[in-house]
């Protein structure tokens, strides 16, 4: 599955079949069905069936599984219900060191054999969610496995303060050092932009929902992970360049490119300076708009 761009994706109880059917038509841009804490104990079971149907019904969608705990009893039998479907995708909870980047490798690739999938084609999303795994992340991003998996991070706030003893507030300062150490260290293990933490201390305040968001898209996010449908528009919304991004990314594109014929090595555009590497985040700008576009039009 191609983890990249995930601007939105929406958990949904693994047990509430008639939950996932409705969540897949939300407009998020994939659908996290959850055999983690969402599903009682005596339901796991049914609920990984549950995920193998779906995931034979709705091929084509991007549907992205929660596991149970790397440690957990449940969690080999998880891998099998994944790999089981086309849309091959598993986050994995409580990630915290490179040896569980191998352990969750080697578990995928016996899930694989048994099932007859070509090794290496389950993608992963680690979620950390401790500060062992905050202060482990370069480690966990850059980890190389045979074979290479498709792989992106994901924070999770609410167990990152409950390990800390810290309450969650409104306005995510205490969040600040995990979100920024997980952005810069992503970026510097060249994986794709990390997935934000739910936004969960009041689901009604969209305008905090808005703000936390922002401040998640300006520390590096690339996505938010979701909790609630009314959460979806809000956050696609925040991690798509807006119109106006776009065309004066394309102007400073072309002008640039004008300006290099003629032996020019930087310029003003609008009354903007432009170097070098105001035109790299340029054509990422318009790379982002254009997959993202891409993809909406595919699931249309």
């Amino acid at each position: 599955m191609d983890l990249f761009p995930l601007r939105t994706a929406l958990f949904v109880p693994g047990n509430r079949p008639e939950r996932i059917d409705k969540a897949l038509k939300t407009g998020a841009d994939a659908v996290i069905i959850d055999l983690e804490d969402a599903v009682p104990p005596d339901e796991k079971a049914d609920a990984r069936e549950h995920v193998k149907a779906k995931l034979v019904q709705y091929p084509d969608e991007k549907i992205i599984v929660r596991s149970n705990a790397l440690d957990s009893r449940q969690f080999q039998d998880d891998l099998l219900a994944v790999v089981a479907g086309t849309s091959r995708c598993v986050l994995v909870p409580k990630v915290e060191k490179t040896s569980d980047v191998h352990r969750i490798n080697q578990a995928l690739l016996s899930a694989e054999a048994q099932m007859g999938i070509e090794p290496g084609t389950t993608s992963v999303l680690f979620l950390i969610e401790s500060a062992l795994a905050v202060q482990s992340i370069f480690s966990i991003a850059s980890e190389k496995t045979q074979p290479a998996r498709k792989t992106l991070a994901c924070f999770g706030a609410a167990d990152y303060t409950n390990d800390l003893g810290i309450e969650m507030t409104a306005d995510g300062q205490e969040l600040f050092y995990p979100r920024a150490q997980l952005c810069v260290a992503c970026r510097a293990a060249q994986m794709d932009p990390p997935l934000d933490s739910p936004f969960m201390y009041d689901l009604k305040n969209l305008d905090a929902l808005r703000a936390d968001a922002m401040r998640a898209k300006r520390l590096g996010f690339g996505g938010k992970l979701c909790i609630h449908p009314n959460q979806i528009a809000i956050c696609n919304e925040v991690f798509s360049p807006r119109e106006e991004e776009v065309a004066f990314a394309r102007k400073v594109i072309a002008a640039f490119q004008e300006a290099k014929e003629k032996g020019l090595g930087a310029l003003v555009v609008d009354g903007k300076f432009v170097d070098h590497p105001v035109v790299e985040r340029c054509r990422r700008t318009v790379r982002l708009a254009e997959l993202i576009d891409t993809s909406v039009s595919g699931r249309s």
